[in-house]
């Protein structure tokens, strides 16, 4: 008995201490606040992307942000399902210099890129990349939605959320302040200015526009399968509702007579 009443004195001092130590963990006061709604189309239960969002966001990712992050998982011929030609994508391929090889030499070599080509990296490997950064490696963007809790709302914020930081606060030298990132100092300076980037048909190229819609084309490209899944779901839905209603009938039948 001694024993058992030693042990439950133990837990419960195991678990007061605990219990006590939670909130010390729980607060933090550099934790980023969870990321607005920014009302993408394709976040809804029945949504879909908007195409023309998406491919201005793509001309974002590849004049801005393709100077540091790669998309390794991503093909230049990926692009057609964005809603581009098949000529557009060629000559956005051809557009990269790949590196490529060996050759009968056994030399690597330069040419154009290809639609069958991963996109280009930034940098030729992971170490050259945090050199270029100040030691901070640029994530790959594949799935960067998929990755960040907040998905492309996350990505939205970010992208917005640079401030002067509040009275009292310092920032560390090479860092810059933003309101969305955890512990709110980051290494990436602001990637987006007014009218950086110019759209074709004069489409808005604020940050604000810019922010929407390369957090759109990341999201198509992280799912680019979501519409399709999604038409799925309602084809099952109704026909699971429509074999509801057979299974329902024929009951009716084979038990009308029972008493």
């Amino acid at each position: 008995m001694r024993k058992i009443q030693a042990l439950l004195l133990v837990a419960g001092l195991l678990g007061g201490g605990l219990s006590g130590a939670a909130p010390a963990f729980a607060a933090d006061d550099h934790a980023a606040p969870q990321a607005p709604d920014a009302g993408f189309s394709f976040n809804r239960i029945f949504g879909t992307f908007d195409r023309a969002s998406a491919q201005r966001g793509f001309q974002v990712y590849k004049e801005v942000c393709s100077s540091c992050h790669s998309m390794r998982q991503m093909y230049y011929r990926n692009l057609t399902d964005l809603g581009l030609s098949p000529d557009q994508v060629r000559n956005i391929a051809a557009s990269f210099q790949i590196t490529d090889g060996p050759n009968d030499e056994g030399a690597m070599f330069e040419r154009a890129g290809r639609v069958s080509d991963h996109f280009r990296r930034p940098f030729a490997n992971d170490n050259a990349a945090r050199a270029a950064n100040g030691g901070a490696f640029p994530p790959d963007l594949s799935v960067i939605t998929k990755a960040r809790e907040g998905g492309a709302n996350y990505i939205h914020a970010l992208l917005t959320g640079y401030r002067e930081p509040p009275a009292g606060v310092t920032v560390m030298e090479g860092m810059h302040y933003n309101a969305y990132f955890p512990g709110h100092q980051i290494a990436m300076a602001p990637p987006l200015n007014d009218g950086q980037v110019e759209f074709a048909g004069g489409a808005p190229n604020t940050v604000e526009a810019m922010a929407r819609d390369v957090s759109t084309f990341l999201a198509w490209a992280a799912e680019p399968e979501l519409e399709a899944r999604r038409a799925l779901g309602v084809k099952i839905l109704i026909f699971l509702g429509i074999l509801g209603v057979l299974a329902y009938l024929t009951k009716r039948k084979i038990w009308a007579d029972a008493h």
